[in-house]
């Protein structure tokens, strides 16, 4: 991947938004940590050995914007699909780096399809289930090994509902011996966060180079996983992958992941992000892509695309028109925004406003790079369009629409330049 698309957003009135320093990653072409801008990366829900399925999903995930993208690796046959899939990827243009997933028996299938070992750009394991008494630790040296045979970089994933319970237990049985013991969610915390830690330590034992590990160590709950990252963050300083597991679906699993996710990312902790949405009915994959870049983006510390202000509407906006309207240019911006990137690089940082009312409009509009008020309720048919805080023209009639679209790719042109062909 290009590192120029790589660009952190400083916010225009508070400048940049302090990093912790974390080591660097490099994940197939992308850097992690380091000082690298937040990462982007979305898993896929198909099935791995359906090789045409899983390749259509990746491609439709990387064009949404993610930049690194897991695949389950449960299986033989998923094992022997994964160079088939990154092939086919190369072939079409898809420069995305592919991660595998592993539980259970992880350490038997990179054995058994070592061109899956070599294919995959970075792999996941979960300490918590990477096995059982005795054969734990053997099998998950057996994974380190592969990764140090094959150069590759490991996430070591800790997961609250698969949680090594053999740690789980022996730090409850101290901390009931303890003259005060800690209540027994805190007892929890500290098992997951010591998974990670103490399987990290183990893989640098084992000649796995710190600057090739990634930790996370996921929870369900909003509060819980502020806690445990703030820790994670304060005993290391290995790069860290953020994501509330489990989120849920809709509007829950947005707000959820966001309220998390932001409050660490605000903190400078966090060098790449998953929202995990359980998607709707009907709902595409990407979606967790585009929720994932407009929180980075509205946080000021990533562009990927520009972004509408437009107004909610209230008894002065009778007419849903601002609301098309709206909807049909974010759809716009972001549909061009694979040939802008391309041919008028600085354009995703674009400011835009579609607004219903003379109330805010013009003030709103007056913010945005280029912006629109709409007439209200028995307000003059006339919607004036604002570039760069002056008014340039007022619409009128029937294609206001098209017309506003047609000025924001003029001003595109204008303000960005052009620099490559698009054809």
């Amino acid at each position: 991947m290009d590192s120029a698309a790589l660009k952190p957003c400083a916010h225009p009135a508070f400048g940049p938004l302090p990093r912790r320093l974390t080591r660097s990653v490099a994940i197939g072409g992308v850097q992690v940590g380091g000082g690298a801008p937040v990462v982007v990366q979305s898993m896929t829900n198909t099935d791995t050995a359906d090789v045409n399925s899983t390749t259509k999903q990746v491609a439709e995930l990387w064009r949404a914007g993610s930049e690194m993208v897991r695949v389950t690796v449960n299986t033989v046959e998923a094992a022997a699909a994964v160079p088939r899939i990154v092939d086919k990827l190369a072939m079409m243009g898809v420069e995305v780096p592919i991660i595998g997933d592993f539980h259970y028996n992880g350490h038997q299938l990179l054995a058994a399809e070592p061109a899956c070992a070599e294919a995959l750009a970075k792999y996941r394991i979960n300490p918590g289930n990477v096995g059982f008494g005795k054969k734990k630790d053997t099998q998950f040296a057996t994974l380190i090994e592969f990764a140090i045979r094959y150069g590759k970089p490991v996430r070591i994933g800790a997961n609250w509902g698969s949680l090594d319970q053999a740690l789980a237990t022996r730090l409850m049985d101290e901390n009931h011996l303890l003259p005060q013991p800690k209540e027994a969610a805190e007892v929890l915390r500290e098992a997951l966060i010591r998974s990670a830690l103490d399987s990290a330590e183990r893989a640098v034992e084992l000649g796995l180079p710190a600057d090739r590990i990634v930790l996370s160590a996921k929870v369900s709950g909003v509060q819980e996983l502020i806690a445990v990252y703030r820790e994670l963050a304060r005993r290391g300083d290995y790069a860290l992958h953020l994501g509330l597991t489990e989120a849920g679906i809709g509007s829950k699993g947005i707000v959820a992941s966001s309220a998390a996710l932001a409050v660490l990312l605000q903190e400078g902790i966090g060098d790449t992000i998953r929202i995990s949405l359980t998607p709707e009915p009907g709902q595409a994959r990407s979606n967790e892509v585009v929720v994932a870049q407009e929180l980075l983006q509205t946080m000021g510390l990533r562009a990927f695309t520009p972004m509408v202000t437009a107004c909610p509407g209230c008894g002065r906006t009778t007419s849903t028109f601002f609301q098309e309207l709206a909807q049909r240019v974010q759809e716009h911006v972001r549909a061009k925004m694979p040939e802008w990137k391309v041919t008028h690089p600085g354009a995703e940082n674009l400011t835009l406003a579609v607004m219903g009312c003379v109330v805010n409009g013009p003030g709103e509009s007056r913010h945005a790079n280029i912006g629109i008020s709409l007439p209200g309720t028995g307000e003059a048919p006339s919607a004036p369009v604002f570039e760069d805080g002056e008014k340039t023209v007022t619409l009128r009639g029937d294609n206001i629409a098209g017309d506003f679209i047609g000025l924001i790719d003029a001003y595109v042109a204008r303000r960005y330049g052009g620099h490559a062909s698009a054809g």
